[in-house]
């Protein structure tokens, strides 16, 4: 055995000598709206607790905003309202991108690239429609793109799935993603409220926008199931193969009969890996009451991975809101100052896996996607109707599970008739649906919500 090296008097004078502090990390934040003021006002609020975390201070030298944000003060702050000189910038060392939208913000964010700047974004559309053009070039210029912000507001939902859980296989991931949606179900369920009557309030509060397209009919959730089934999966980004349903259809009548039935209906972003591909869907869904996910109510998001080592975790807490969206932002800040000087192979990759690594895994149709379903018809008090109906399902291969019945209302023709089914592929469950709304005896269009067990 060698005997220990003993350390020169030089060598321990450089140990001992006090190290000279590490220059601030500078930033440019371009967009000074809801994350872009709460941004600065954090910022400024615990810059010694950042500065102490992060290894140096952090330093805003220049923002980019059309106009000032009354909610931050920005008066002695560098600010132009032309948001391409932060990316030309040669002081800036991180592009805060928080200007919303893809068009302007995807050039925005390759001309900061091309300058050789590191991207911090909240812009889950950006993300998940140009990642993968967006990732590359970083790659070529040796610069990182942080995105924590864009999925879920202040959840580390991109942090577990990129590190925490990189030692797991993921099996599946079901999120409630989108605050306004989860508002609007949890105020028809908890108040009675119609659709219509749930959304003028979810808009009279500020949660919904006055065209709330994005939000009900799953486009905003979209965009964010993408971004995690990529890092999850390790697939490249696929926003145009996403399954996307909406809210708008549901009525409180579901509500109730999901209640009695055992369930809570949410709108969900489910991504799944089987050996045919990986499911992309996003919809309303059944869920048991037992799930603690199923107990997320208001505006609240959540997200329940399930990794084989791991098994299912659940990430909670504030979806959106200024500065629950910014502590995010702040986190990716300090996490690419804190590798300024690493080597490019030495950070966490943006895509998840190391350039070149992704996998080829294709997007499952949704034809082909197996669960069960949750059907309300609208039939005739009439013998003989659930003998059809049944006889339809089980042509097709589909079990009847459970079935609920009530009486007519008084004066009223038809009866609603509620039932779950077995597992099913969608196209043998929509084929169905389609000869039942067929028959002599049923009245409109029949209702369907998929159904998850989640366990």
């Amino acid at each position: 055995m060698s005997a220990p090296v003993q350390e020169t008097t030089e060598q321990a004078a450089q140990r001992q000598k006090p190290q000279s502090p590490r220059r601030a990390v500078r930033i440019g934040i371009c967009g000074l709206g809801t994350v872009g003021s709460g941004t600065v006002n954090v910022l400024a609020r615990n810059a010694e607790q950042i500065a102490a975390r992060c290894g140096r201070a952090v330093e805003i030298v220049q923002i980019g905003a059309r106009r000032d944000n009354p909610a931050c003060d920005t008066s002695a702050l560098n600010v132009t309202r032309e948001i391409f000189d932060v990316a030309a910038n040669p002081e800036v060392d991180i592009l805060v991108e928080l200007v919303g939208g893809t068009t302007v913000a995807r050039e925005l964010v390759l001309a900061a690239i091309a300058n050789g700047k590191h991207i911090v974004t909240a812009n889950k559309a950006l993300i998940a429609e140009h990642g993968n053009e967006l990732f590359a070039a970083a790659t070529e210029m040796g610069v990182t793109i942080a995105y924590e912000a864009a999925v879920a507001g202040g959840i580390p939902i991109i942090k577990s799935l990129r590190e925490g859980l990189v030692g797991n296989r993921i099996q599946w991931l079901a999120g409630i993603i989108n605050g306004t949606g989860n508002y609007i179900l949890t105020e028809m369920r908890d108040k009675g409220r119609s659709f219509a009557e749930a959304l003028a309030q979810a808009q009279q509060l500020g949660y919904a926008e006055a065209d709330p397209t994005f939000d009900v009919e799953g486009i905003d959730a979209a965009h964010k199931l993408v971004i995690m089934a990529s890092l999850a999966f390790g697939i490249p980004l696929a926003f145009d193969k996403v399954y996307t349903e909406g809210i708008s259809g549901i009525s409180s009548e579901d509500i109730r009969y999901a209640d009695e039935l055992g369930y809570r209906i949410k709108h969900l972003g489910i991504a799944r890996r089987t050996e045919q591909g990986v499911e992309l869907r996003v919809h309303p869904t059944l869920i048991p009451q037992r799930r603690l996910i199923a107990n997320v109510n208001g505006v609240m998001n959540a997200v329940l991975v399930n990794g084989d080592a791991v098994g299912p975790t659940l990430y909670y807490g504030a979806g959106a809101g200024a500065e629950a969206t910014a502590s995010a932002v702040i986190a990716d800040i300090v996490d690419v100052a804190r590798t300024l000087e690493a080597f490019p192979d030495q950070r966490v990759p943006a895509a998840g896996v190391a350039p070149g690594n992704q996998n080829g895994a294709s997007v499952l149709p949704m034809d082909e996607v197996v669960t069960s379903y949750y059907l309300r018809i609208s039939a005739q008090d009439k013998p003989g109707v659930m003998s059809q109906v049944a006889k339809i399902c089980s042509d097709q291969g589909i079990s009847i599970e459970a079935l609920i019945q009530h009486e007519p209302a008084e004066g009223k023709a038809l009866v609603p008739v509620v039932i779950l089914t077995s597992r099913a592929k969608e196209a043998r469950l929509r084929e169905a649906v389609a000869q039942i709304e067929t028959l002599d005896t049923v009245e409109g269009e029949v209702v369907r919500i998929r159904v998850e067990p989640l366990g």
